[in-house]
Formats: structure tokens, C-alpha cells, sequence
């Protein structure tokens, strides 16, 4: 099935009420979300917040306890076979074989997908070629390094030319170098129309190439939105360096008569501001009356919080409302 085929009006992923539990263990406690289609969303959490489980579920290698999850309009429980043939499954932890190559371990892939004859060679070719496997392919799988393994199982999920890519802690391990090889191939996937639903409990890893991320702690959901919503948080305020050409304490004594702004602490060249407003036009209009009050400002810089700081301000606003878990 393709994007134009039956099912191209919904969304890529769909759960829905989504329960996972292993006798009094409750891995997915009854989340709900959508993933719509060309969109590169990071599925965030700590070791055991639920991330693998949710995704063997979606990948039609574990069953549900309750709730429905579909993949481009499929149900993943009652049409298994179906929704195979439209996601790639990269696991955190792939098999190999020895005494096999990469170009034989692809073979081996592309003959069990069904692809025949020059199709197969093809499929192959693109393939490596994508994945810049070609220099490797005499290697053998079990002497590869973890990046080139990691290239190698991004290109076996490649080989029937899925829609939806699901992918399990892809960048655990790896060197600076093949940590950026491997955000620039899932942008490219991106900008080829596919669903990337990528998981990670590094925040850094993810922000650059996800579209949104979708936070999960003790198997519930907590957040869903974009790193730049996630970065202004809830508080509703901004916090900003200025840099005079001046500074002594000028900057304080204007933050002091102007009630919507209040001074935080003092650097070399002027200071830091908190500003209750998250509004651009209402930022501005501060900037104006900065300068009309006489401040020489040579610089006005936004500070944005780290995705790490942001994340754990969720979780302590979650327990300082006393809303508990569900178990």
C-alpha cells in the first residue's frame, strides 16, 4: 500500500486507549496519540517509561492488553501481515549472522521480502547506496563497527520501501560521526514523505531532526508538542541577556520601575530579564521602551531552556499536583 492507496486520508500512527501489562506490571497505562503522515517525531522517555513496548506493539510483535493502535488506517492487532508491509522495524538490538556479508545478510532479507531476480539486485543497490554500505559490502556483519551495524539495520527496514519507519534507540552507542550520519539520513527520509517515529531517552539527539516529541513516563503520556513549545514551557514568561555599552546598574533600576519585568542577576555587560510575557509583540514593545528610557543596548538575546531542564520541570509539575498515577 502507498500513500495514494486505500487509508492515505489517515493518519500514520493511531492509538488509542493503549494498555500493556505483564501480570501487576503496567508498561502502557491507557495512552492515546497520532502521528500524521511525513512527520519525525521523537518518542522520549527513561529506561522503562514503556518506549520499546509501545513500539513491538505498533510493530506487530507483542499484543495489546486493551486499546487499538492502526498504522495508516490498519488495525496492527487484526491485520497484522498488512501493516508489515508498510512499517521498517529498526530494534535497538539487531541479529547478525557469521560468516555472512553485508551484501549477503541484505540478499538474505531482500529474498525472504520476495523480491526476485534484477528487482532484488536493485532494491539492494539503492539500498547500500543510501546507507553508504557499498564500500562494506564484503565485510562480515559481525566484524562491523556499531555505526556501520546501525547503517546496515537501517537498510534492511529500508528494503521493501516502507511508509513508516519505527525506530528503537537508533543512535545508542554511537560516535559523534555516526550519530550525525544518521540524523542526516532520517532527514532525508523525512523530506521523502516518510513517518519516522524515533525513540531515545537522550533529548539532544532528537531535537534537530524531530518534527515534535512526545514525552512518556511510567507508561502514560505527559507531553506532545514541538521543542520549541517544550522550551517556553507553561510559565508564560521569557527570560532575556542585554548587554549595555554602560551597564552599571542602569538596567536594574529601569527593571524595578516597570512591574511586568523583573531583574534577575547582573553580568559583565548588563544583565539577565525576566519578562512575564511570551508574546513577540508585547517583547517588542519592551525592547522600544528600553531604548526609550535612554539604555544604550547593543544586544537583546532570548535564552531558551534545555530540552533536559524542560522535561524535568513536567515531571515536578506532575507531582507537585498530586494527580496520581493510574495503576
Amino acid at each position: 500500500m502507498n500513500a495514494s492507496g486505500p487509508g492515505a486520508a489517515s493518519p500514520a500512527i493511531e492509538v488509542t486507549n493503549l494498555w500493556r501489562s505483564f501480570h501487576n506490571l503496567h508498561a502502557v497505562r491507557g495512552i492515546s496519540f497520532t502521528v500524521e503522515r511525513g512527520k519525525v517525531v521523537g518518542f522520549v522517555g527513561a529506561n522503562g517509561a514503556g518506549k520499546t513496548t509501545t513500539m513491538r506493539i505498533l510493530s506487530t510483535l507483542d499484543y495489546p492488553t486493551a486499546g487499538t493502535m492502526k498504522v495508516c488506517g490498519i488495525d496492527v492487532v487484526d491485520f497484522p501481515t498488512e501493516v508489515r508491509s508498510l512499517i521498517g522495524w529498526m530494534p535497538d538490538h539487531y541479529g547478525t549472522y557469521h560468516h555472512m556479508t553485508v551484501l549477503e545478510y541484505l540478499d538474505f532479507f531482500a529474498r525472504a521480502l520476495g523480491y526476485k531476480g534484477e528487482e532484488r539486485v536493485e532494491r539492494i543497490r539503492e539500498v547500500m547506496e543510501f546507507t553508504d554500505l557499498v564500500p562494506l559490502a564484503d565485510r562480515l556483519t559481525d566484524k562491523l563497527s556499531k555505526g556501520m551495524g546501525q547503517r546496515l539495520c537501517l537498510g534492511r527496514a529500508l528494503l521493501h520501501d516502507p511508509e513508516v519507519l519505527i525506530l528503537d534507540e537508533p543512535a545508542a552507542g554511537l560516535d559523534p560521526k555516526a550519530r550525525v550520519e544518521l540524523k542526516h539520513l532520517i532527514r532525508i527520509l523525512a523530506e521523502e514523505g516518510k513517518t519516522v517515529f524515533i525513540s531515545s531517552h537522550i533529548l539532544s539527539e532528537l531535537d534537530e531532526m524531530c518534527d515534535t516529541l512526545l514525552f512518556i513516563n511510567q507508561g502514560q503520556i505527559i507531553h506532545h508538542g514541538s521543542s520549541e513549545s517544550l522550551r517556553r514551557g507553561t510559565s508564560g514568561s521569557s527570560i532575556f541577556s542585554v548587554d549595555l555599552i554602560e551597564p552599571g546598574d542602569k538596567l536594574r533600576e529601569w527593571a524595578d520601575t516597570n512591574p511586568d519585568v523583573k531583574f534577575l542577576d547582573g553580568t559583565r555587560n548588563g544583565g539577565r530579564l525576566e519578562i512575564d510575557s511570551i508574546e513577540p509583540e508585547v517583547i517588542g514593545t519592551i525592547l522600544r521602551r528600553m531604548i526609550e528610557a535612554g539604555l544604550t543596548v547593543t544586544q537583546f538575546r532570548q535564552e531558551e531552556r534545555k530540552l533536559e531542564d524542560a522535561f524535568i520541570e513536567i515531571l515536578g509539575q506532575i507531582e507537585a499536583s498530586g494527580v496520581p498515577i493510574v495503576s
